[in-house]
């Protein structure tokens, strides 16, 4: 059968449908065969390869399904670590997460039916992670605390950093920051106790990292996310790592998001200068200086440092999937686009006591609509003092108005005739 799996492997490029019989050939063939174990392994996991190449997630499904028969001839571990790979193929198909999440409930029945229960929990959590992935937070939370509570009594540190770690990443993605950085401090803490793999303690630094960006903590941000790059630096080349092209590739992934949000770090504290000197910081760097992502920020940065709207809208436009595909370069853009409007209104208004709306709009170049919801939110917000007034069409400004510290003074000349009185009444009742 050592023939039939290299005619596959000859033909998978050229004719997929001719090498994937040829697989199916091998692994299902009958018990009294010849065929080895570890050939029939080979060839499910080629043909799994070879179904992801060929985003055919229905044929995935179904392989996973009909190999049961062979997962139950291997051993225990064997059979677990071939799951977890059949199912985290799905991940190069587009579109397959709702497939993907309904094989691994497919199989974890098959696991819970035959009691393996290392299985089962590593299931469990592959599961709260597509869960997380597809916004289906109740149940991820569900999950979570079924795991946890399981773990916790088996004393599995390992997991249980990885299912704390999925905890905090739910929170952020519904903005409770408290029990989220609560999560991921439980993450640390059983981490602390154990050997953690590199790529875990990145992925433990890029989720710190991230909240300290939600909390506007940018600098302690940036050094979160330098470490997260430069922990993967030898599993992003697979050459060094002994790595699969794919999990080097993903690895790689890590490391360019981590760059960005350096990059975005950068903007964010009105630094768009040191931005260059980032890529001077190692090879690492320098190997993204390319990549979408990063000349898209590199845009941004430049608008920001002209503080022109025009050229951070042209970037907004032009590299929209670039910009909007990562939730936390999306807010944060987004809030620093406002900063940047609210910084060119008010130099714009400045000069003015009385001015037209459709002046201000033509000068910053903005729809008279936008400008003039923006001026009424800065109103509210009190970032200057004035009225629209519609009915002309004009802003009207106002000097802000001198703190008159008379009633302070009153306020305070009261109490102090009020204690007075008080301790009057109380010696008098002592009489």
């Amino acid at each position: 059968m050592a023939s039939s799996l290299d005619q596959a492997n000859a033909a998978a490029a050229q004719s997929p449908q001719q090498a994937a019989k040829l697989y199916s050939s091998v692994l299902f063939a009958e018990p009294s065969s010849t065929v080895s174990a570890s050939e029939r392994e080979t060839a499910l996991l080629s043909l799994a390869t070879l179904y992801e190449r060929m985003h055919d997630a229905a044929a995935l499904t179904n392989l996973i399904n009909s190999s049961q028969p062979f997962l139950v001839t291997v051993s225990k571990a064997k059979s677990s670590k071939l799951i977890r790979t059949l199912v985290d193929r799905f991940n190069g198909i587009p579109g397959a997460l709702q497939a993907q999440i309904s094989t691994c409930k497919g199989m974890l029945e098959w696991a819970k039916s035959g009691n393996r229960e290392y299985l089962r929990q590593s299931l469990e959590t592959r599961l709260v992670s597509l869960y997380l992935d597809s916004q289906m937070y109740t149940e991820a939370l569900a999950l979570i605390s079924q795991l946890l509570s399981e773990l916790k009594k088996l004393d599995d540190r390992m997991q249980l950093v990885e299912v704390h770690l999925l905890e905090s990443r739910v929170y952020l993605a519904l903005k409770n920051l408290p029990k989220s950085r609560a999560a991921l401090t439980s993450a640390r803490t059983a981490a602390n106790s154990i050997y953690t793999p590199p790529p875990l303690q990145a992925q433990l630094d890029l989720q710190s990292g991230t909240l300290h960006s939600e909390e506007g903590d940018y600098k302690t941000a940036y050094s979160y996310f330098f470490e997260t790059m430069e922990g993967l630096n030898v599993y992003a080349n697979s050459r060094n790592a002994g790595e699969s092209s794919a999990a080097a590739a993903n690895y790689e992934q890590q490391q360019l998001q981590a760059f960005a949000y350096m990059i975005l770090c950068k903007i964010m504290t009105q630094q768009p200068d040191d931005i260059t000197s980032l890529f001077a910081t190692g090879k690492t760097a320098a190997k993204f200086r390319d990549r979408q992502t990063v000349v898209a920020l590199q845009a941004v940065a430049k608008a920001q440092k002209q503080r022109s709207l025009a050229d951070f809208e042209k970037a907004l436009s032009e590299f929209r999937d670039e910009l909007q595909s990562d939730e936390l370069i999306r807010s944060h853009l987004t809030a620093l686009y406002d900063t940047l409007m609210e910084q060119n209104l008010v130099r714009l208004i400045e000069p003015y006591s009385r001015v037209e709306i459709t002046h201000i709009a033509k000068l910053i170049g903005l729809p008279i609509g936008v400008v003039e919801n923006k001026l009424s939110q800065m109103i509210l917000d009190k970032v200057f003092y004035g009225i629209l007034d519609q009915g002309n069409g004009c802003l009207v400004v106002f000097p802000e108005p001198r703190h008159d510290s008379t009633y302070d003074t009153t306020l305070d000349t009261i109490k102090s005739l009020s204690n007075v009185v008080e301790s009057l009444y109380a010696k008098a009742a002592t009489l």
